[in-house]
């Protein structure tokens, strides 16, 4: 719902923003300033919230690493034996 209204205020910007386009050089000039101003700021607003992701996805899958740890150690399964049972764990889901 959120992306539907910013989809809408965006076209709005937009509209706005085609109605001012100035037509002298100089205010031409001040315009595409302002214009990669903005961009620049929209840019760095989504970068930020891409790597804030990033951070809480690495956060996440640590403490899915630390679960699964905690499981192995709670039923005594050993890393090596992962690895050993692993194919028979694989090629009996084949046959499912």
């Amino acid at each position: 719902m959120s992306t539907q209204v910013e989809r809408a205020e965006q076209e709005t910007e937009n509209k706005e923003e085609e109605e001012n386009i100035p037509e002298d050089a100089k205010d031409l000039a001040t315009y595409v300033q302002n214009l990669l101003s903005q961009m620049q700021s929209r840019f760095q607003t989504m970068a930020d919230s891409i790597l804030g992701r990033i951070d809480e996805m690495g956060s996440r899958i640590d403490e899915l690493e630390k679960s699964i740890d905690d499981l192995m150690e709670q039923t005594g399964v050993k890393e090596g034996d992962v690895a050993e049972s692993g194919e028979a764990i694989t090629s009996s889901r084949g046959s499912e």
